[in-house]
């Protein structure tokens, strides 16, 4: 048994792939599971209404190839936000919450990552915090009926785009079927931005960490920048997290046409790894 499991977000590979080859590649890199995406495309949100036979082809799969797909990556709110003003929008989003947890489920996934945002194309407003609050509240019930933890990931935008700023939810909410997932780049723009100690903004999630995003970032970009070209400190951030009682981490980077996709995934594993192992007592 591991200390520790290192997970591949699945946008790092090439979405030509075929499940097989996803897993495969993950398993040939050396990561111990592959985060599922569900992000805003009716492309990726079609994989809600999956049939029960590409369920269970995919589950076939990670025993066949030895590695599990074990998180979601919940970014389809971002374009049906449960804080909407627009009911039709409101109620597509519940929606996604319900099947996105009955497929985790389904596959076997422990954690689902929710995107920590009331709205992101609308205005946010007093109402729409309101209503992203109440229909939380929904959300979090659904997961506890089916043992599946939900982790709001700290986003780009100030309504969370800190750990802090993600536990006054989970305090509201106070259950253990929600917690923070957060993004380590991320919280460091926003400690970056407005002078704040990153370390001790994720000393306020302790107890309440449900697995870490490993990603980099640069001031006011965050996305797609290579590992070891940013700014965040990863030996410090893993250290922090890990004293924090977080055992499950997922490097998050973007496949954006490099032939040589395969060496990032070693490159990423390769960097990550060592200072993981050394955490362990």
């Amino acid at each position: 048994m591991k200390a520790y499991t290192l997970g591949l977000y699945e946008k790092a590979m090439p979405k030509t792939l075929t499940w097989k080859e996803k897993l495969e590649a993950a398993r040939a890199a050396g990561y111990d599971f592959v985060e599922i995406s569900i992000d805003e495309t009716d492309e990726k949100l079609a994989r809600l209404d999956w049939r029960r036979e590409e369920r269970r082809e995919l589950v076939d799969l990670m025993y066949q190839i030895g590695i599990p797909v074990r998180t979601m990556c919940l970014s389809g709110h971002r374009k049906y936000p449960i804080g909407s003003n627009v009911p039709e929008i409101c109620a597509r989003g519940m929606e996604i919450m319900e099947k996105a947890i009955q497929l985790a489920d389904d596959l076997g996934i422990r954690v689902i990552q929710l995107a920590g945002y009331d709205v992101y194309y609308e205005e946010s407003t007093p109402e729409t915090v309101k209503r992203f609050g109440e229909n939380l509240k929904k959300c979090e019930q659904m997961a506890a009926r089916s043992g599946i933890v939900l982790g709001f990931e700290t986003m780009e935008t100030e309504f969370m785009n800190t750990v802090e700023k993600a536990m006054k939810y989970v305090q509201m909410i106070d259950s253990p079927y929600l917690g923070v997932y957060p993004d380590m780049g991320n919280i460091t723009n926003a400690a970056k931005k407005y002078g704040t100690d990153v370390l001790k903004d994720i000393r306020t999630g302790t107890g309440h960490l449900d697995a870490v995003h490993l990603k980099e970032t640069v001031p006011g970009v965050f996305r797609e920048v290579p590992f070891g070209t940013g700014h965040v400190d990863f030996p410090a951030v893993i250290r922090e997290t890990w004293k924090a009682g977080v055992r499950r981490y997922v490097t998050e980077f973007w496949y954006t046409g490099n032939p040589g996709w395969k060496e990032d995934l070693d490159f990423a594993v390769g960097m990550m790894r060592p200072i993981l192992d050394a955490q362990i007592a």
